[in-house]
């Protein structure tokens, strides 16, 4: 049986497990990619997906002030950490897909669908690698809770594709460039934790594309409609985005993916003045 793009895409978003999604995110990149490379592409289709992707029962989600403190010096510190980033990643194989689907009648290159179905692929492994480390370190996804706000973002600009970049990929992941570098990778070098060092560094290198992919059709849709980047960027984050933006920020690495210092500081500025 043939899919389209965008079934495949809705298929990844109503399975709950996050070992098999990840399995199915793989194949349908792995199918889109071969398909290209064939010269027989996939029709990108218009299947709906879903309001809320499917999860599995555990891990519960809480609110952000409900979450428990993190103590990364000792061990179960480090494992809650893990647990988070994997909860991450999970929700980001979600979201891509969701970028591909919910999307797919904006007139768009075939480029904007090898980009987000490639961050798709990656995301999926970075889910994989984290819940490797779990596992050998006598845990599991889905052993903690974990943060429910993650997929608000998706809700918040389900109908505008150019306030979707905005926040997803130029806020939020764009913040993993901030963090991964600095902070977390050396607490699990502090503690001696190759594999988790590994990992981490593996995940951070290319968190930096799918950020530059989101900065790119920003760019591009903005260059369509002869929009001016950055004040629609800061306006479009104001309106959408409900955490405020401070530093510190990786301004090589966001510069390395397309955002310019122009793009967030005034906003963090705002943060500050607000008291954020």
């Amino acid at each position: 049986m043939s899919h389209s793009l965008t079934e495949l895409a809705v298929e990844v978003l109503t399975t709950a497990d996050g070992r098999e999604k990840t399995a199915r995110s793989h194949a349908a990149a792995k199918l889109w990619r071969d398909s290209r490379a064939a010269g027989t592409p996939l029709e990108i289709g218009s299947a709906l997906p879903p309001d809320r992707p499917a999860r599995p029962a555990r891990p519960e989600l809480l609110a952000p002030r409900e979450m428990p403190k993190r103590r990364p010096g000792s061990e179960h510190g480090r494992i809650a950490l893990i647990h988070a980033v994997a909860h991450i990643e999970l929700n980001a194989v979600d979201l891509h897909w969701d970028a591909v689907a919910r999307f797919a009648s904006v007139p768009l290159p075939v480029g904007y669908f090898d980009d987000w179905v490639q961050a798709a692929d990656e995301e999926s492994k970075h889910f994989n690698l984290l819940c490797d480390r779990l596992e050998a370190l006598g845990s599991h996804y889905g052993a903690l809770p974990a943060h429910e706000g993650m997929w608000r973002a998706a809700e918040d600009t389900a109908g505008d594709l150019l306030a979707r970049l905005a926040v997803v990929p130029m806020v939020l992941e764009a913040r993993g460039l901030d963090v991964t570098p600095g902070h977390m990778i050396e607490i699990f070098r502090n503690a001696d934790d190759a594999d988790t060092v590994a990992a981490l560094e593996i995940i951070y290198a290319e968190e930096v594309h799918h950020v530059s992919y989101g900065s790119k059709w920003f760019h591009f849709l903005c260059g369509r409609h002869d929009l001016d980047p950055a004040p629609v960027f800061r306006d479009l984050v104001r309106r959408h985005f409900h955490g405020g933006l401070k530093p510190p920020f990786n301004e090589e690495k966001r510069a390395e993916a397309g955002i310019p210092p122009d793009f967030y500081w005034p906003l963090a500025e705002e943060t500050a003045r607000r008291g954020g």
